[in-house]
């Protein structure tokens, strides 16, 4: 038994080690790294999660190009993103990468009523899918504390969220999480410009995203240029302040697609 445990140890940190290797040779051409640092995708994404992002979903932009020849600006389009899409891109301001769920496509309006999605003025339907639950403690490498819809909730007691299925009118379908009453569950109706998309956290009041002006720390409007690829797959996940802490490493989340 001690030498299956052990084995079964090897090949886990030699999963992980090939998973590095290949994202250092593959990051320039085809995909990218991603490290998820916060809550902002719960359920879909947990804080420890690594993914590769395939940059050649939807074309080549200045921050995804990996050629001399490609343009500065703009973007050669491969297709269009799609509705439901996770995507990775640059913040217009900070230049930090964020990523997230692919809302609202160019021409769509966008509005947000008690916390129910509207496109183009129809209610994005919403089923009740239990509750989200995990442990009250620091998360990752940056310690932060998760907000529950149970608060206040003692560090290492159950924190819960209610969770509901959301299905866009592609016939996309995700989790969405819910905490409490806030004052992004009602906003204006957005109307989404050409060349720019609305972008939303599946953990709706845990996210600064496109219901946000880019001056207030959100993503507002986000330009098409600013894409970087689509999140396509967890490698590996790590529960721990560092993907080193093998013995946090999540088994159910290798190779995990990204719905």
């Amino acid at each position: 038994m001690a030498t299956t445990a052990r084995d079964g140890i090897v090949e886990t940190i030699k999963t992980v080690v090939y998973a590095l290797l290949i994202a250092g040779v593959f990051r320039t051409l085809f995909y990218q790294p991603f490290w998820i640092p916060s809550g902002s995708m719960k359920d879909t994404l947990l804080i420890g999660d690594f993914l590769f992002v395939n940059k050649m979903a939807y074309g080549y932009s200045r921050y995804s190009c990996p050629f001399a020849a490609c343009p500065v600006s703009g973007r050669i389009l491969a297709r269009e993103p799609v509705r439901g899409d996770v995507v990775v891109f640059r913040h217009p301001t900070t230049g930090s990468d964020f990523i997230k769920r692919l809302i609202g496509l160019p021409g769509d309006t966008v509005q947000v009523r008690d916390g129910i999605v509207h496109l183009n003025g129809t209610a994005v339907p919403q089923a009740d899918a239990g509750t989200f639950e995990e442990i009250k403690e620091p998360q990752g490498s940056q310690g932060g504390m998760p907000r529950c819809a149970n608060d206040p909730v003692g560090t290492g007691g159950l924190c819960i969220k209610e969770r509901y299925t959301e299905t866009l009118p592609n016939g996309v379908s995700h989790d969405v999480l819910n905490i409490a009453n806030v004052a992004a569950d009602n906003t204006p109706i957005f109307t989404v410009p050409a060349g720019h998309y609305f972008f939303m956290g599946d953990n709706r009041d845990n996210s600064q995203d496109s219901r946000f002006s880019v001056t207030s720390g959100g993503v507002g409007m986000l330009p098409g240029e600013y894409l970087i690829g689509r999140a396509d797959r967890i490698m590996f996940s790590s529960a721990g302040r560092s993907l080193f802490f093998f013995w946090t490493w999540r088994a159910g989340r290798f190779f995990k697609a990204v719905d």
